[in-house]
């Protein structure tokens, strides 16, 4: 199979570090924020960011499957966590060193807690509003008390992170150099 030829497709709204390293066909959508030092490889299939996601330092997102990644609006990947996601929705958290494994597909505001290992044998799907949590990645369903507040919240942290990125970082612009 020959190599994934490198195609970035970078919404002129969003910001993305020069810092970066892209391989392989990328769409990010607008709004969208990419810290130094992340990672996003699209080593088979292509991966394709929607609007308003923050991808912090460290952050590493996977696609080894042929199908697109697809990865929805207000999304937040904390420092160091490792995603293979093929499919998530709008408004997850993959918080500071958590993992993910390819497969696992996440509908709308899930929550994988810090340093958890999400790793099911077979295919599963996780539901709206599951948390994971602890050591043992332990389960439960969170109400959305608060939902409004956490938007709000991460709304205004993208905003402040698009006014200040630049201002310290080198940029790559939406041609994709």
């Amino acid at each position: 199979m020959p190599p994934i030829r490198d195609k970035f497709a970078i919404h002129s709204k969003a910001v993305v570090c020069q810092d970066v390293d892209l391989k392989g066909d990328i769409t990010i959508g607008p709004g969208t924020v990419v810290h130094p030092k992340a990672a996003i490889f699209a080593l088979v299939g292509p991966i394709v960011i929607g609007a308003g996601c923050i991808i912090e330092e460290a952050v590493i997102i996977v696609n080894r499957r042929k199908d697109i990644m697809r990865i929805g609006d207000n999304n937040l990947f904390e420092i160091g966590c490792r995603v293979e996601c093929p499919s998530i929705g709008d408004f997850n958290t993959i918080s500071t060193r958590a993992r993910v494994h390819n497969t696992v597909r996440m509908t709308n505001h899930c929550v994988v807690g810090a340093q958890c290992l999400v790793v099911p044998a077979e295919d599963e799907t996780l539901g709206e509003y599951t948390c994971i949590y602890g050591p043992a990645a332990d389960r439960r369903i969170w109400s959305g008390r608060g939902q409004v507040q956490e938007a709000d919240l991460r709304m205004k942290h993208a905003e402040y992170l698009r006014e200040m990125l630049p201002k310290f970082n080198r940029l790559r612009r939406s041609d994709g150099t």
